[in-house]
This record gives structure tokens, sequence and C-alpha cells, in this order.
């Protein structure tokens, strides 16, 4: 059997037509199950979810107390998820669902981790792009997993999504996580399809903010960048040691008023920055040692809620 996990967070518009696209191509492969989770939506994403479960015994939900953010979803998904395999897709069809049959052939094949790779980005603004390349080219600098053109799209042998479930840590970023674990591991290709209906939910401000989260922790790059501005300051301080010794052996030294303030500006700076990077991985530990979960699951429908219920 396959899974397929579907975050959504007020996706109403959406969830019928990536049900209906999802059923059509995965009744032929293999039985299946669509798990949709519901990551504390405000419209009727979930009331939609409870109406398609109660007709189609293919269908799941799982609905969050709240909303605890996309990696919840996918982790709460991966933890449900009762197939041989499990693939994860975006429920706005960006991610297009007819390459599952590609990907679940490739599984048949030998592949333990099937991952979709962005061809092209699709309507993205120069900004945005530049903002990408940049932030995977720190990860693939930083930590050797390459992550260009990586996409959220991916299919897992069994063996694959419990290796990630057992994984402890409370603050996690799927994307390189399961690229992490390593195994067999076969790339495709495809191009990202405009929304199906409503708009992204992901600002450039949440962008940022989950770039930052997903760099602090999976890597050690902002604690290093102290390190390397200490080290270019040292220079600098060496250099300007030399020419103010020069100056004071020649009698040409000057009163030296602005090089003093630009210096004590300089090092305020470092050591702010470097403060500011400290704390923000003190609060991460902090987080982590709390020991909170990932999520919570106020409420489940369809087919394994119905098995429970019958017990």
């Amino acid at each position: 059997m396959i899974s397929v996990v579907i975050p959504a967070f007020n996706e109403q518009e959406n969830i019928p037509a990536a049900a209906e696209r999802l059923g059509g191509i995965l009744a032929p492969l293999s039985d299946y199950e669509l798990i949709f989770v519901d990551d504390g939506s405000k419209d009727g994403t979930w009331e939609l979810i409870k109406q398609l479960g109660e007709t189609d015994e293919h269908i799941r939900g799982l609905h969050f107390s709240r909303n605890f953010g996309k990696e919840g979803a996918v982790f709460a998904g991966l933890k449900a998820a009762d197939g041989d395999c499990v693939a994860v897709i975006d429920c706005d069809l960006q991610h297009p669902p007819e390459l599952l049959e590609k990907m679940y052939a490739a599984w048949k094949n030998g592949a333990e981790v099937v991952e979709a790779v962005k061809a092209s980005r699709g309507k993205e603004g120069i900004i945005y792009k530049l903002f990408a390349k940049t932030f995977y080219r720190m990860m693939k600098n930083s930590s050797a997993i390459d992550l260009d053109g990586a996409s959220d799209y991916k299919l897992m042998d069994r063996k694959v999504v419990n290796a990630l479930n057992e994984m402890p840590e409370r603050l996690t970023f799927f994307r390189a996580l399961s690229s992490w674990v390593g195994f067999r591991t076969e790339r495709v290709e495809f191009d990202v399809a405009p929304r199906n209906a409503g708009k992204t939910k992901w600002s450039f401000r949440k962008l940022f903010r989950y770039a930052i989260s997903s760099i602090t922790s999976f890597t050690n790059v902002p604690m290093q960048i102290i390190t390397w501005s200490g080290v270019l300051f040292f220079i600098f301080a060496v250099i300007l040691a030399i020419q103010t010794l020069v100056n004071f052996c020649t009698g040409k030294a000057a009163d030296g008023f602005s090089t003093v303030i630009l210096l004590l500006l300089i090092i305020g700076s470092i050591l702010m920055l470097g403060i500011g990077i400290m704390g923000y991985y003190l609060s991460k530990i902090y987080e982590e040692i709390k020991q909170r979960p990932r999520y919570i699951v106020s409420e489940e429908s369809g087919r394994r809620q119905r098995r429970e219920d019958n017990k």
C-alpha cells in the first residue's frame, strides 16, 4: 500500500481537487490512503476532510489543535501512515500528482528515496529565487547536503519513514533530514505548476523565518560567522596597528578621533551580532530540552478512526 501525506493550512479550495486527482492516479497502481493533515486551519478545510473521509474509505484526516507549521504536519502524517511506501505532496497541486506514477515505479525498482527535484521554479520573483539559491548554497557548504532544486515532494520506503520517525529532535527540517538519513536515492525532475486555487500562505517574512530556523536547526554556520568576523577584524586591527606605528615613527600621527569612533562601532557591532547568534542558538536548545511535542492532534477522521471506534 502507498500512503500519501498532504499537509493543509486554509486550503478548502484545493482539498476536493487534490483528493480526486490523487485518487484517480493511485487507484490503478496500488491500494492507497490519503492522509490530509489540517494544520489548524481557520476556514472549512477540516470539515471538507471529514466529509470526504465519510464517503471515501481511502481518505483519512488529522486535525491539529492549533497551527504548528508545515514541519509538524509532515511528521504527523509520516507517523500516522500505514503504507509500505509514503509520499509527501503539497495540497495546492503545484507538485504534479501525475509524477507519483514514475516515483512509485522507481520505488518498485529498488529506490528507497525518490526525490522530486524542481527543473524550474515556476513564476517566482528574482528576489525569491536569489534568496532560495543563497539558502541552498549555505546548506550545501555547511552540511554537504545538496538541496538545490529540492522540494518536500518525496516518496520514501517504509524503512526510511521509520528512521525519520525515530529521530527525537523537535525542531525539524524534513527536506534536509530526508536526505541526511541516506538510503538508495533516485531523483526525478518536475516543473512547478501554478496553484490550483487560492493564494500561497508563505509570505517572504514567513519564508525568511523558516530559512533561519532550518539553518540553525541543521547547521552551525551562524556560529562560525562570529569566528570569521573575529579573524577578519584581527587582520584589520594588525594592518591598522602597523599604519599607526609607521605614522608615529615618522611624526605624521593624527589625532585619530574618527578612527577610534569607527573602531568602537565595528567592535560593538560584531559583539552584538555574536551575542544575538548565540542567544538564538540558546533559544533553540531551550525549546529542545523542554521536550514538548511537535504537534497536538485534536481530532482524527477516516478509516483508522472508524476501526478504533468499532473496537
